[in-house]
Order: C-alpha cells, then sequence, then structure tokens
C-alpha cells in the first residue's frame, strides 16, 4: 500500500467515523418537548378541524368536490367538532369545579 492509499484510506476512516458519531449519538445541547394536557391538545385539534372545514368549503366552491361528497365529509368534520367541544366543555366544567 502506498503513503497516498494510507492516507486516503486514513481520510475516509476517520470521515465515516465521524458521521457515525454524528448520526447515531445525540447532542446534549437538545431542547426538551413541553408536556401538552389534553385540554391543549383539544384546541389545537379543534383549530386544525375547523380549518379543514374552511378549506373543504373552499375546495367545494371551486368545484373540486360534488355535493354528495361535500355533504359527507362536511358532516364527519362537524361530528368531529361537536366531539372536540363536547370534550373540551367537559373538562373545563371539571377543572372550574376543582
Amino acid at each position: 500500500m502506498t503513503s497516498y492509499e494510507l492516507s486516503v484510506w486514513t481520510f475516509s476512516s476517520l470521515v465515516g467515523v465521524a458521521l457515525y458519531v454524528f448520526v447515531f449519538f445525540p447532542s446534549s445541547d437538545h431542547e426538551e418537548a413541553v408536556e401538552k394536557t389534553r385540554l391543549a391538545y383539544l384546541y389545537e385539534r379543534k383549530d386544525v378541524v375547523y380549518e379543514n372545514l374552511r378549506d373543504l368549503n373552499f375546495e367545494h366552491k371551486s368545484g373540486k368536490f360534488t355535493a354528495g361528497d361535500f355533504d359527507a365529509m362536511r358532516n364527519n368534520m362537524e361530528a368531529e367538532a361537536a366531539r372536540i367541544m363536547a370534550e373540551i366543555e367537559k373538562l373545563e366544567k371539571a377543572v372550574v369545579s376543582a
């Protein structure tokens, strides 16, 4: 093995080890995620469902959905929004009474 081949092999090995360490060992400066309460999650979910309803209305007006498809999807989303709102109300009553 020539000195050039040896230096290429050494350099490649060092890059490989550095890449392995970078990929498979997490850094110590990562941030901890904030723990969400069920109520916070439900408020986020409610916002998403309402946004999806707005998008669905827009797409229906632009002709992407038939009336039957639109009605079925809207009814499903409205039912989900009602379930979310009922659970939010239940949790908020529990917080107030506690």
